[in-house]
């Protein structure tokens, strides 16, 4: 285009201008209808930023309005963020895919893996529980992660946690296939106080012991003593704790405090230095090449099968909590 077409240009020429113009370039505007050439309807134009708008610029529309329906969800500061996935329906997933019962260590193990990789995700996470088909995990008080949105933390570890079961499925249960994409529904918590999140972990695993203690015999009568499920449901119904391990002792010769420690005390992950060792080359005097050791620290997600209601775990572990006082 030369120069004198580039000061007059007809509405045709700005019409197929206006689809070739590169944005990061310096757009034009038509500032002024100024005369007629030849009987040719002509209009002078400069070069000006705006003839087209930007993505930021365009969202300034009347629509806008409608994000003021938004809720605000951030978390309140100096508090712990836990995030606790559920499995959904998995009662019917584990029929589906043939879990063993009363644990299935490939499932526990799907499970563990996923974990894992969200904390590997998000390195705010201090630690993680887990029991049969949930997982909780533990943002650090100071996170500022999606600027400590609700919504954002738990969609962030659902979504993680789920596409990492899909992903590692095949690592944990081989050629036997995964039917159906299987859900985790979640929900957002705030622990003010060490003591607050002590007590929620203490909590989820009683629940994975009164839990797998009931599974443990239910099976037991239905595997081994041969009850039908209804049967076996109805002779435990009003038992305590001790009377469930009398019938495995007396009955099936079965000393509970035997069982598998990730079937009765569930799954922790933290995070724990590890020192790592490594050869480098160096060039030294003379271009001479020499090899050294060097060894240097680096964090991995470490899992446990061990009681962390008492004071033990968190007496050796004293980094993952904060001083509080609490």
């Amino acid at each position: 285009m030369t120069a004198k077409s580039f000061v007059f240009m007809t509405t045709e020429h700005l019409t197929g201008l206006r689809g070739k113009v590169n944005t990061r370039g310096r757009l034009m505007q038509i500032i002024n209808v100024c005369r007629f050439r030849n009987g040719v309807k002509s209009r002078v134009i400069k070069p000006l930023a705006c003839f087209f708008t930007s993505s930021r610029t365009m969202a300034k529309s009347k629509f806008e309005y409608v994000r003021n329906f938004e809720v605000d969800d951030t978390c309140l500061r100096n508090c712990y963020i836990v995030v606790r996935l559920d499995g959904r329906n998995f009662h019917k997933f584990s029929e589906q895919h043939k879990f063993t019962k009363p644990n299935d260590n490939r499932a526990l193990g799907l499970m563990t893996r996923s974990a894992r990789s969200v904390m590997e995700e998000l390195e705010d996470i201090i630690i993680a529980y887990g029991q049969s088909d949930e997982f909780s995990f533990v943002f650090k008080r100071t996170s500022n992660w999606f600027k400590r949105r609700a919504s954002k933390l738990m969609t962030h570890v659902a979504s993680q946690f789920s596409s990492s079961y899909v992903f590692y499925w095949k690592e944990f249960f081989g050629e036997q296939p995964l039917l159906y994409p299987p859900g985790f529904d979640g929900r957002v918590v705030l622990y003010p106080s060490n003591r607050n999140l002590k007590d929620y972990l203490s909590w989820r695993q009683a629940d994975c012991h009164i839990n797998n203690l009931y599974n443990t015999v239910f099976w037991t009568l239905v595997q081994k003593g041969e009850l039908t499920t209804v049967q076996a449901e109805e002779r435990l119904k009003g038992t305590l704790a001790a009377d469930k391990n009398e019938i495995l002792f007396s009955e099936f010769d079965l000393n509970y405090n035997n069982e598998a420690a990730i079937h009765r005390k569930g799954t922790t992950l933290i995070w724990e230095k590890h020192d790592e060792t490594v050869t480098k080359q160096i060039i030294g005097v003379n271009d001479e090449r020499k090899d050294i050791r060097v060894t240097r620290s680096k964090k991995i997600v470490q899992t446990y099968h061990c009681d962390i209601i008492g004071e033990e775990f968190w007496q050796q572990h004293s980094n993952i909590l904060e001083d509080d006082g609490c």
